[in-house]
């Protein structure tokens, strides 16, 4: 399917209300003026300054499979000095894309997306270099894992041979072009949280990461064929959503208790869709006309885990402009910032950097200033204790100079990450 990126699901989770917003969305409005060149609140008191590293497709890096061993690691250490360059302090880079390792996992096999093909030895260590690297450079190293997806087609035999999804196929859904993995096997959560896990074992990172990817993303005509498993396992649960919403509540729930066991200090973040339910569905919701609900369509109580404490940090995509008439960030930063009121969940805001200068997203996106703007809003909401930005390709070659304006307005001097 070309450049896969989990992003690319956020046009199309909008896809029923977009076509009418798109027009008439207003540009971002112009707020109080930036923050200024000093650092903003967050330079003594810590504030969380990241980028996403996507390596499914190569989407950010390496830029092309099959580079020397050599090559990927100067690419690699390449993006690590971009954010240096620009103040950050955080790099989440994704180790386990399509239920593979970009570590030597006993678990599961080498990541196609280092030398082309799936199993096959790097020649080095990637986790591992940039846990070492990212800390030589007082960076955090963030390991961003997806727990699902298996592959983006559906042919099993295009696996590695000894690829734990050939092996158990009876754990593998095919559904939109795609496999995944079955959340709704026991036996498939207690292997995702090991092969994951394991990363957290021989490693010193920083925290373990999880995106937006929970049960698939709906996909019109098709079903996700769980009918065993519901059969076997859904028993005590009113209806096939609330069981799966379970299945999900316990990944999140177990994988925060083994990471606590295994690296304590270690912590927990989830980086969900930006919109857990529209007002419209529940009184609960935020002010959106959304095409997806979290809740609903990835069955991920993303709410509930913020406010329950389950996860250490929830970094919601607000992936859409100021005035965006489907999903106005202005709307839903407040609306995120009133879910971790109370809680000890820290929440980080997800920014669109990958759609500034891009003619196909509404004017606002066409002003490099659009995110700087998004900034200087959430300095009015102190629980907003940051922002990540997608993704660090952007990040480094900034061919709009979106980013470069937020480093001026923003990050004038460096800021450790939140304690």
């Amino acid at each position: 399917m070309g450049r896969v990126s989990r992003r690319a699901f956020a046009v199309a989770a909008l896809s029923a209300v977009t076509m009418m917003s798109a027009a008439s969305a207003a540009p971002g409005r112009p707020l109080s003026g930036p923050a200024g060149a000093t650092g903003g609140r967050g330079a003594a008191a810590g504030e969380m300054r990241g980028v996403w590293l996507a390596t499914v497709a190569n989407r950010d890096w390496p830029s092309r499979p099959g580079l020397s061993a050599a090559e990927q690691r100067a690419e690699l250490i390449a993006h690590l000095e971009a954010a240096v360059r620009n103040r950050l302090n955080t790099v989440i880079l994704q180790v386990r894309p399509t239920a593979d390792a970009l570590w030597p996992s006993p678990y599961e096999p080498w990541s196609a997306c280092l030398t082309g093909t799936q199993g096959v030895d790097p020649g080095w260590d990637p986790l591992g270099t940039a846990v070492t690297e990212a800390h030589a450079r007082g960076l955090e190293l963030h390991a961003w894992f997806n727990p699902y997806r298996v592959a983006v087609h559906t042919d099993p035999t295009r696996l590695a041979a000894t690829h734990p999804a050939r092996e158990n196929p009876g754990w593998v859904v095919p559904y939109g072009g795609k496999l995944y993995y079955n959340p709704g096997l026991p036996e498939v959560r207690a292997f995702v949280e090991d092969a994951m896990l394991d990363a957290v074992r021989r490693y010193p990172v920083d925290a373990v990461h999880f995106d937006d990817y929970f049960y698939p993303y709906p996909v019109a005509g098709q079903t996700f064929d769980d009918d065993t498993a519901y059969d076997t396992h859904g028993g005590a649960f009113p209806d096939r959503a609330a069981w799966r919403r379970d299945n999900i509540d316990r990944l999140v729930r177990e994988t925060a208790a083994r990471i606590k066991e295994i690296r304590p200090g270690t912590r927990f973040g989830i980086s969900p869709f930006g919109v857990w339910r529209n007002a419209t569905a529940d009184p609960l919701g935020s002010d959106t006309r959304a095409g997806v609900q979290t809740y609903d369509d990835l069955h991920a109580d993303t709410r509930r885990w913020a406010r329950e404490n389950w996860i250490d940090y929830i970094c919601p995509q607000l992936y859409w402009n100021i005035g965006f008439a489907a999903a106005d960030y202005a709307k839903l930063l407040p609306w995120w910032s009133a879910v971790v009121e109370g809680s000890g969940t820290q929440l980080y805001v997800g920014e669109a950097l990958y759609k500034a200068g891009d003619p196909a997203q509404p004017a606002a996106w066409q002003d490099p200033a659009e995110l700087s703007r998004h900034l200087t809003l959430a300095t009015s909401y102190p629980r907003a204790r940051g922002h990540v930005f997608f993704a660090a390709r952007e990040a480094s070659a900034d061919p709009t100079g979106a980013m470069a304006r937020v480093v001026a307005d923003h990050y004038g001097e460096p800021a450790p990450p939140p304690a």
